[in-house]
């Protein structure tokens, strides 16, 4: 969390990498805030992406009925094993929630979500999430190394052809 960063407008996008056994993930990070306006050029982000971070603010209830709607979009048009994870975030606000935890736990539940409560603020169960998801995603790796999972490139023969206009 970087105060002195503005709130999203639009789309932004950032990295993380997470050490998981023995597996470093990248995870490429598009925040598109969720704003309504946006919600056409959602497929272009999470079309192919393993995962999924919906966010809500535990201060405010219109953000957790919102990330409903999210989910059903994500559900019906996105790739149909990605791992989803909720997140509410700023439960360093606990004082001022709207949003109670058990709510949000048994909507998660209900869709096989994982759940977490976060402060982006405070660094509040950030890592832990992305570690989650990392167990939950499936490995690429399923062939053991020895298998030769790559492919030699060959140089294809140059032919030349000439024609005229």
């Amino acid at each position: 969390f970087d105060p002195n960063i503005n709130p999203t407008i639009g789309a932004s996008f950032m990295t993380k990498t997470v050490q998981y056994q023995n597996e470093l993930h990248k995870f490429l990070i598009w925040d598109t805030a969720g704003q309504e306006r946006f919600r056409a050029l959602a497929p272009m982000y999470y079309r192919g992406s393993a995962a999924a971070i919906i966010v809500y603010d535990i201060t405010k209830e219109e953000t957790f009925s919102t990330l409903k709607n999210w989910v059903k979009e994500l559900r019906q048009h996105g790739p149909p094993n990605i791992v989803v994870a909720i997140a509410g975030n700023k439960c360093d606000l606990n004082d001022v929630r709207e949003v109670m935890e058990k709510d949000a736990k048994d909507y998660a539940d209900s869709i096989h979500a994982i759940f977490v409560e976060t402060s982006a603020k405070n660094a509040i169960n950030i890592n832990e999430l992305f570690i989650e998801i990392s167990r939950r995603i499936p490995s690429t790796d399923t062939n053991p190394p020895s298998s030769g999972k790559g492919f030699k490139l060959r140089r294809q023969p140059s032919v030349t052809k000439r024609s005229c206009c």
